[in-house]
């Protein structure tokens, strides 16, 4: 593609010249070859524009960045941006024929529910018969072709690669998370939105944000980005769900459980077996369990007919629906259920304890075992700690992903939020196997175990090595001994 043509939507600081053939776009010097246009970020770590000269000499025949560089290079087109990852984003779609215009792009950022909404979103729309591409936490896909998943959203160039093979497979909708990094880095930058979905808000992530108020602010971005061809689909029960969509052009539709809204949802029975719910006045059985789900299940219902499914249609798919992976999975043997989820905020992990609390029977002991990671937001520690001790029988305290932090330090960290004599019932077991098997040997017959933290998780992260550790696994291999 021609520079400037790849360029369009960028706006320049300073005129382009020069207009030559560009083969590929690289963000990584080390990737760069003969013709490549190399786009120098400026990341916490490091800085691309230290290796302006590298990616010359490898190749690059244009270079876009923030600072013009020291030494004048003959022969290379040089564009200076505001913002070196909004241009890479607005280029990266240019460069692969504009593909979240071609599909219906429906994406859902908030702190809790995006891996659950989007993968039943897209099992929903590929039962109804449809071609539709996944971009989730677990795993992305194109139908149901599975391309492994590294980050909750992929980088500018990995997300238009994504969407335009999506394109070419024939998907006509396509559904993703949108983390709150990806919003601040400009890595959807350039895709066109048909609608967005906001979960919730709650504490997490303040380790990148800082504050909740740029915690907020980020995701507020999203919508405010919308195209008024789109819609914006909030839970108003969230105190935040208004606030989102403020100075939006999308069209507002709203979901709840307490209040009057456009998709509104009434929990009739909540078990172990599943949720019936009321959804618009009308009932369906759904496998699903608890009343967070409840709110996963009207945002798909709700944003299922906004996109043109039909609502008995809608409903019936809604029925054959069962949980993702790793997001309430259930494991049972020896008369003892277990429970694996990925609950790794405060609100999560009071969401799973509570509607476990709302459907276990008297004489039932609900036994939790969770961690914390290391190198991320030390605050939400004690207070995690507090939720897992006041609402649980009985509480194991162990190693989620320590990191490069030792581990002891972050069980320290969770324990400050005990008073003494809670922390003198708690179990702390550092080793992450053992202390499943301790709450496994606790349990009698009848009980419930909740392993939280990791979910679908197929690793521990120690000094940066990915050990394989996978929590259904081990309790698998435990209840059926």
């Amino acid at each position: 593609m021609k520079l400037k043509k790849l360029i369009e939507g960028v706006a320049p600081l300073c005129p382009v010249d020069a207009d030559p053939e560009i083969m590929d776009i690289c963000f990584d010097s080390r990737k760069v070859g003969q013709g490549s246009l190399f786009v120098a970020q400026v990341g916490t770590r490091v800085d691309g524009h230290e290796y302006i000269e590298t990616a010359i000499k490898q190749g690059a025949v244009a270079v876009v960045c923030q600072r013009m560089p020291e030494c004048a290079h003959g022969g290379v087109a040089i564009v200076l941006v505001e913002n070196s990852d909004r241009a890479l984003g607005i280029m990266a779609d240019n460069f692969y024929g504009h593909p979240s215009q071609r599909l219906k792009l429906v994406g859902i950022t908030g702190t809790n529910g995006k891996t659950t909404t989007v993968t039943l979103l897209h099992r929903l729309f590929r039962r109804h018969g449809c071609h539709a591409g996944l971009l989730s936490t677990i795993v992305n896909k194109i139908d149901d072709e599975e391309v492994p998943s590294t980050h909750t959203t992929p980088d500018a160039l990995e997300l238009n690669a994504l969407l335009h093979r999506m394109v070419e497979a024939g998907c006509e909708y396509a559904f993703m998370e949108v983390s709150s990094h990806s919003i601040v880095q400009n890595r959807i930058a350039g895709l066109t939105f048909a609608g967005g979905i906001f979960s919730n808000l709650t504490h997490d992530h303040l380790d990148f944000h800082k504050t909740m108020a740029n915690y907020i602010a980020a995701k507020k971005a999203f919508f405010d980005g919308l195209p008024a061809t789109a819609f914006a689909l909030v839970n108003i029960d969230d105190r935040n769900g208004r606030v989102m969509v403020q100075n939006t052009r999308a069209a507002v539709r709203t979901y709840s459980l307490q209040r009057m809204a456009d998709f509104r949802c009434k929990v009739v029975e909540d078990t172990l077996g599943g949720l019936l719910l009321e959804l618009n006045g009308r009932e369906v059985w759904t496998r699903l369990v608890g009343r967070f789900n409840a709110y996963n299940l009207t945002a798909i219902y709700g944003a299922a007919v906004l996109l043109g499914v039909e609502e008995s249609e809608a409903l019936r798919l809604l029925s054959t629906l069962e949980a993702a992976e790793g997001r309430f999975e259930r494991v049972s043997g020896r008369g003892i259920t277990a429970i694996v989820d990925y609950a790794h905020t405060p609100d999560a992990l009071e969401n799973v304890i509570a509607a476990i609390n709302d459907i276990r029977t008297k004489g039932q002991s609900l036994l939790t075992v969770v961690g914390c990671g290391g190198d991320r937001d030390t605050s939400k520690r004690p207070e995690m700690a507090k939720i897992a001790c006041t609402m649980s029988d009985r509480l194991v305290l162990t190693s989620d992903n320590p990191r490069t932090e030792n581990p002891e330090r972050i069980l320290d960290d969770m324990e400050a939020g005990l008073t003494a004599e809670e922390r003198s019932q708690v179990v702390r077991i550092t080793d992450r196997r053992q202390a499943i098997k301790t709450a496994v040997m606790m349990a009698r017959e009848g009980d419930i175990v909740l392993v939280a933290g990791k979910g679908h998780e197929k690793y521990q992260d120690i000094n940066g090595v990915k050990h394989h550790f996978d929590d259904r696994e081990e309790l698998e291999s435990l209840l059926n001994e």
